[in-house]
C-alpha cells in the first residue's frame, strides 16, 4: 500500500477539522481531527526530516490554524482554510516530503 504523504495529511487535517466542527457543529470534534492529523504529520516528519524540521512544521501547523480565523474574516471561512492547507501541504513537501519521494 500507498503511503500518504505528509502533506497530504497535514492539509487534510486543517480542511477535515474545520469540515467537522461546521458540518456537526462541535468545535471539539473538529479539534480532535485536527489534532490526530496533525499528530500523524508529525510523526511521517520526524522520520522523514527529522526532530528540527517535525518541530518546525508542527508550529507551522498550528500556526496556521490560527491565522485561518482572522484570514476568515477578510477572504471567509473556507478560503481561508484551503489556503493555510495549502501553504502548510507546501512547507511540508519542501521540507520532508520530497527528501522521502
Amino acid at each position: 500500500m500507498a503511503k500518504v504523504p505528509a502533506a497530504v495529511v497535514a492539509a487534510s487535517g486543517l480542511i477535515g477539522g474545520y469540515g467537522v466542527a461546521r458540518w456537526t457543529k462541535k468545535r471539539q470534534l473538529g479539534g480532535a481531527v485536527l489534532a490526530v492529523a496533525g499528530a500523524a504529520a508529525a510523526q511521517q516528519w520526524r522520520r522523514q526530516a527529522g526532530g528540527a524540521a517535525a518541530g518546525a512544521l508542527t508550529v507551522a501547523y498550528v500556526a496556521a490554524f490560527a491565522a485561518s480565523h482572522p484570514l476568515a474574516k477578510k477572504v471567509g471561512a473556507w478560503p481561508a482554510v484551503y489556503s493555510v492547507a495549502g501553504g502548510v501541504a507546501l512547507a511540508s513537501w519542501a521540507v520532508a516530503d520530497r527528501r522521502a519521494a
